[in-house]
């Protein structure tokens, strides 16, 4: 592995990831819209075909639903294609080629052909984009049997859990929050740490949990910091594995601190956090204290960069939602 220097980005940390898969598996394709000699919108593949040759990093015509045909026969023989999605929104003409073929055909096969495509997909807001650059499309692909979804909330999750990824026989759809691209840390980058299916306690605390993934991590871990002014006490749980879910980590969680809060830019209606909110109840009905709340994005499309503070999450909702689960002995 490459010493990489002390302090790195969430999309500093992706391109180290490819870079370092590369290198080891001769295998391993990295293809998509631009993310050759660009490096991509996000240049998050910059210098990646100048390293390796445009026969290992190359640009693929303006055809998701063909990229991801592509990469699906190139998997059944023998290849490991990491594809890039160049906006959330622009993924969804190739959405029938990922739910119909890419993932049933190991179980349509019974486990025969395996295929270890990594869709990468750069999501949400927070970056002051228009209409088709700003979606959080996450509840299609995780309503989708056959496909693993995580996303990282960090610069060094982002390398452990694509390296994973790209290890992986199933196929991963790798949702990048773009907002946090260019955040920092100096976290070692490792793919030795928590599997790609576990959950994470980014911060434990006593009185609500607060689940969160993606970009939303950042947000949830800044809402704990400002309610110890409060004298709350939050644990910050980030889910890293949409699906499958870690039951066992979140659940615990919750039946410690009997109250809970689910935090996601997506829409409320029909969103992954009423999935979360249903498995809770389920599992940690007699342990709650509260009713499960959720802070989400509005029930509306994508606004216009100027009104997107209004529509994502941030702390002042979570404190809000926090308030709402009253108690007496948090002191």
């Amino acid at each position: 592995m490459v010493e990489r220097p002390t302090e790195v980005s969430l999309a500093g940390a992706i391109n180290a990831a490819l870079a370092d898969a590369l290198a080891d598996d001769p295998r391993v394709l990295v293809f998509g819209e631009d993310v050759g000699t660009l490096g991509g919108v996000f240049r998050v593949t910059d210098g990646l075909a100048a390293k390796f040759g445009d026969g290992r990093v190359f640009d693929t015509p303006l055809a998701e639903s063909g990229i991801v045909g592509t990469a699906i026969g190139m998997a059944m023989n023998g290849m490991v294609p990491v594809v890039e999605m160049q906006f959330d929104a622009f993924a969804y003409p190739a959405f029938e080629q990922i739910t119909s073929h890419l993932a049933k055909l190991r179980n349509r096969t019974r486990g025969k052909v395996e295929l270890p495509i990594v869709i990468r997909v750069p999501y949400g807001g927070g970056i002051g984009g228009v209409e088709h650059h700003c979606d959080s499309s996450e509840a299609y692909y995780t309503h989708t049997p056959g496909l693993r979804v995580v996303t990282p909330g960090t610069a060094s999750d982002a390398y452990r859990l694509l390296r994973q990824a790209i290890a992986c026989p199933d196929p991963v759809v790798f949702l990048e929050p773009k907002r946090r691209y260019w955040s920092k840390e100096t976290e070692p980058l490792t793919p030795e740490g928590p599997g790609i299916d576990r959950a994470l306690v980014r911060r434990p605390g006593r009185d609500v949990t607060v689940i969160a993934y993606g970009g939303t991590v950042a947000t949830a871990l800044e809402a704990a910091e400002a309610a110890v002014e409060e004298g709350w006490d939050l644990e910050v749980i980030d889910l890293r594995s949409l699906s499958p879910f870690d039951d066992a980590t979140v659940t615990a969680s919750v039946r410690r601190t009997g109250r809970a809060v689910v935090v996601h830019e997506a829409a409320r209606f029909g969103g992954y956090g009423a999935e979360v909110v249903a498995r809770l109840q389920e599992q940690c009905f007699h342990h709650l204290e509260a009713p499960i709340l959720r802070v989400t994005g509005l029930d509306i499309p994508y606004p216009p960069p100027h009104l997107e503070h209004h529509h994502l999450p941030n702390a002042d909702r979570v404190l809000d939602a926090v308030a709402k689960l009253q108690w007496d002995d948090h002191a």
